[in-house]
């Protein structure tokens, strides 16, 4: 098996693991087990920074708001344009 179906194979079963979540604290759970602190904090603020996007705040500002660099920014700028990111 390639690494790259071994990667989709382990995503499908992360993704089948969060979707079984019976509830918003059963879910929390599961994030905190599974992420660091960090990581927890980083998928927060790249939501965060979708739905500011989503408002109309440029990236300027949602940068300098959320104390990250302007690229963290526009990639979740490119990820809503593309579809991938719904908000």
């Amino acid at each position: 098996m390639s690494t790259e179906k071994a990667h989709q194979r382990l995503q499908a079963k992360l993704i089948k693991h969060l979707m079984s979540a019976t509830s918003s604290a059963h879910m929390s759970d599961m994030l905190e087990a599974l992420l660091t602190p960090g990581e927890l904090q980083n998928i927060a603020t790249r939501l965060e920074i979708a739905h500011l996007l989503k408002s109309g705040m440029t990236q300027r500002d949602i940068a300098k708001q959320l104390g990250v660099g302007i690229a963290t920014v526009t990639r979740g700028s490119r990820e809503l344009k593309a579809g991938k990111f719904k908000v």
